[in-house]
């Protein structure tokens, strides 16, 4: 059955709800254009209007590799199989690198929006101290139909200056032609354990990282409890920041992209066996102020059906249907 029979349709209605009103009231520096663009994205699919987001990113060819990605599902190996899952779904948006883009852009143009990954890392050359390669450009964005770039950085990188410094080039320009700007802020680097990439006083670093270089929409990973830089963990223990819980942690970390006034997301990870372990997470999101998740490989390395189900729990999870 095509996408277009099958996707979940938003209710008909006039104008932004007055949630997507508040949202786009945090971006007062923003042009007509960019907040109209940022507006297609809450605007769009089953959660349009509600300020809440699932977005589906395909960017785990690129940096995990195709067989890696893609074999445990083989149908995702088509570019056109995410468009069309993400679609079915109700996603709000699709993000993916410049060729899945541009392999689907002109076959769906104008049924999701569109988010180009403008920069990639590979794990041919897994160094510890990561660098991405700029792999596209706003004119890409803007030729394909996107309302949005993403861009990732590596907090605690040896390169971070320099990804920086890229990310805040590449946002000015797309936000000068009306695009948004998404950022995946990924601690990870020579200066960080492991169990510090997700700790809970360098998620909310990277979080506000994210907010101060321009993005409106910031994906981080959710934390743990762990507190891994010495200095911020006596404070956090002085005044007793409630971290004991996921969704206290989610909290916090909204909390600290300007109190609450960017949208932050939340990655799902390397794919769970367990749904329910997965639905609890969604619910610690809902529970802490998060805005939504960004879910790849919990979703398409599934069948399509298994996929979409899974999927409109999570909305469901979102828009206060379900517990």
């Amino acid at each position: 059955m095509a996408a277009t029979e099958t996707m979940v349709r938003a209710p008909e209605r006039v104008g932004n709800t007055a949630r997507v009103k508040e949202i786009l009231s945090w971006y007062e520096s923003d042009n007509p254009g960019t907040k109209t663009n940022l507006a297609r994205i809450l605007n769009s699919g089953r959660l349009a209007g509600t300020g809440k987001f699932v977005i589906l990113p395909v960017d785990q060819g690129f940096e995990h590799g195709p067989a890696r990605s893609f074999a445990v599902n083989p149908p995702a190996y088509d570019p056109n199989y995410h468009f069309e899952l993400a679609l079915a779904a109700g996603c709000n948006a699709y993000a993916a690198p410049l060729g899945f883009i541009e392999a689907g852009a002109s076959r769906h143009a104008g049924e999701i929006p569109l988010i180009l990954k403008m920069n990639n890392h590979d794990l041919l050359h897994d160094e510890k101290d990561p660098m991405p390669s700029v792999t596209a450009s706003v004119n890409d964005a803007l030729r394909l139909g996107c309302v949005a770039i993403g861009f990732t950085i590596y907090p605690g990188s040896a390169a971070a200056q320099a990804m920086y410094q890229q990310l805040r080039e590449a946002a000015e320009e797309a936000k000068a032609n009306g695009l948004a700007v998404v950022v995946w802020s990924y601690p990870r680097g020579s200066s960080l354990s492991k169990e510090g990439e997700t700790a809970i006083d360098v998620s909310a670093y990277a979080a506000q990282i994210a907010a101060q270089l321009g993005a409106h929409i910031i994906k981080v990973k959710l934390p743990s409890a762990h507190l891994e830089q010495p200095e911020a963990k006596k404070v956090y223990e002085k005044v007793g920041i409630p971290i004991g819980t996921q969704a206290e942690r989610v909290r916090h970390v909204v909390q600290s992209a300007f109190d609450g006034r960017r949208i932050v997301i939340f990655s799902g990870g390397a794919k769970k066996d367990d749904d329910e372990a997965f639905y609890n997470e969604v619910r610690a999101i809902r529970d802490g102020g998060g805005f939504g998740s960004i879910i790849g490989r919990n979703s398409f390395q599934r069948p399509r059906e298994q996929a979409l189900r899974f999927l409109q729990t999570i909305m469901k999870i979102y828009a206060g249907e379900i517990s």
